[in-house]
């Protein structure tokens, strides 16, 4: 399949308490050990991995589905041209994949991502 989903962001006003809801519940391990603080979650064999991230001030608590592209600059021009809005421009984290949110023509979040060649 194209483009698949590759991860899930849970956005919340109370990080720890989700992380600690969900690992309680589902049995995910939860890491923050990194430089940004991101609850980095593994769902096991058969899960699709994510992380927890805290809610900016002004949004509500969300979930965000990532996509995989080959080229993020390329997507988030054909998706602006189908009517989304870019939130966070395509930025480069520390380890090297490259992503970009947006929202898409019904103000739902979503992203997109190029992983890091991993070697």
């Amino acid at each position: 399949m194209p483009n698949p989903v590759f991860e899930f962001q849970v956005i919340s006003k109370d990080p720890d308490a989700t992380a600690a809801f969900y690992a309680s519940l589902f049995g995910w391990t939860i890491n923050a050990a990194n430089a940004m603080g991101y609850r980095r979650v593994e769902a096991g064999d058969e899960g699709i991995n994510g992380g927890i991230w805290p809610a900016p001030p002004q949004a509500p608590n969300f979930v965000q589905l990532f996509m995989s592209v080959d080229d993020v600059a390329a997507t988030v021009k054909a998706a602006e041209a189908l009517g989304a809005r870019v939130i966070i421009p395509a930025t480069t984290l520390p380890e090297g994949d490259e992503l970009a949110v947006l929202h898409d023509p019904q103000g739902m979040s979503f992203g997109i991502c190029r992983r890091a060649v991993q070697s």
